[in-house]
């Protein structure tokens, strides 16, 4: 048995590659479909615009959002109360720019806009408590550090709770020189804060 598989060795990889693109291509057009989502127009130019755009993890359950970055402005800032909506809204721009340039279709609306980026740097607080120790500032401004090092005019920067975690006053005196500095590199970046 073995040697009449292998003498068939090099057309069974053939279909084993071939069935397995296949089964991606379904994969994608069956989470398409399952989530209500579509092709979206895709730029080089840091364009952003989500009409109706939903976490893809959240369903049905989802509150839609119309975000635009990079026509007239390339630095939107996301301020409220601590409910949780602004870092659901910086993951479902970030994890539907991912979606798009790995081909995959979006859950927002026709017509909606999506850039091609060469980076894309992200720092998330995982915790949304009041209590943040110095441990996470710091190890929150080391990463923001290495992001202001390498982002440029072909990133998108994803930043939450920008100047959080230290003294208010001192927490937006540092977010606004971080901002100046994205907004020097001509990147586009999306910022939630208190601040």
């Amino acid at each position: 048995l073995s040697q009449a598989v292998a003498a068939s060795a090099e057309e069974l990889a053939a279909n084993q590659k071939l069935l397995s693109l296949l089964d991606l291509i379904f994969a994608r057009a069956r989470l398409a479909y399952k989530s209500d989502s579509f092709r979206p127009q895709l730029n080089n130019q840091g364009i952003l615009e989500l009409s109706r755009a939903r976490h893809p993890l959240l369903g049905n359950s989802a509150i839609p959002v119309d975000v635009q970055l990079g026509g007239k402005f390339d630095i939107l800032v996301i301020t409220g109360p601590n409910t949780g909506g602004k870092t659901v809204v910086l993951k479902t721009i970030g994890l539907l720019t991912l979606m798009a340039m790995s081909g995959l279709f979006i859950p927002a609306r026709e017509k909606s806009r999506l850039s091609v980026f060469k980076d894309i740097f992200v720092d998330i607080w995982d915790e949304q408590s009041i209590e943040q120790s110095l441990s996470t500032f710091s190890s929150h401004m080391s990463n923001i550090i290495d992001i202001l090092k390498s982002a440029n005019q072909h990133s998108l920067v994803l930043l939450d709770e920008l100047g959080a975690g230290t003294d208010p006053v001192e927490g937006a005196a540092l977010a606004r020189v971080i901002l100046e500095d994205l907004m020097e590199k001509r990147c586009r970046a999306v910022v939630t804060t208190h601040q």
